[in-house]
C-alpha cells in the first residue's frame, strides 16, 4: 500500500513540476501590459531552487549603495552577508563595484562596512 502511495505521490509531483515549467515558459514569453492578472505568477513563490540568476530584481531599490573605492580596505565584510550577491568578487579575491542589476538596496553591506566605503544613497527623486 505504501509504495502504491508513493509512487502516486511521485508520479503527481512530476506532473505538477511539467506543468508548472509549461506554464511558466509560456507566460514569461507572452507577459505584456495586457495580461490579466489571473494570468501572472503569484508573488513570492519559488518554483525551483537556484533561480534568482533568472530574475534581475534591481529595480526594486528605493535608495542604492555607492562604493567609494578609495576607502575600501578590501577587507571582504560586504560581500558575504549581501543576500542578493551583488557584490562581484574578481579572480584575485578583490571586491568590484556593485552589480546593481541584483541589488535591491538593503544596506546590510553599508552597516557591516567598518571604513565607510559604502553609503547609501537615494535613487531616482529629487535627492
Amino acid at each position: 500500500m505504501l509504495l502504491a502511495y508513493t509512487g502516486l505521490f511521485a508520479e503527481t509531483k512530476n506532473m505538477n513540476k511539467n506543468l508548472k515549467e509549461k506554464e511558466l515558459k509560456d507566460m514569461s514569453e507572452n507577459i505584456n501590459i495586457h495580461t490579466p492578472a489571473s494570468k501572472l505568477t503569484i508573488g513570492g513563490n519559488i518554483y525551483e531552487a537556484g533561480n534568482a540568476r533568472e530574475f534581475k530584481t534591481g529595480d526594486w531599490r528605493s535608495i542604492k549603495p555607492v562604493y567609494l573605492s578609495e576607502k575600501c580596505k578590501q577587507c571582504g565584510l560586504c560581500f558575504p552577508v549581501c543576500p542578493d550577491d551583488a557584490i562581484p568578487v574578481n579572480k584575485d579575491q578583490k571586491r568590484e563595484d556593485f552589480n546593481y542589476d541584483y541589488c535591491k538596496g538593503c544596506g546590510i553591506c553599508a552597516k557591516v562596512c567598518p571604513f565607510k566605503a559604502i553609503e547609501m544613497k537615494e535613487e531616482g527623486g529629487n535627492k
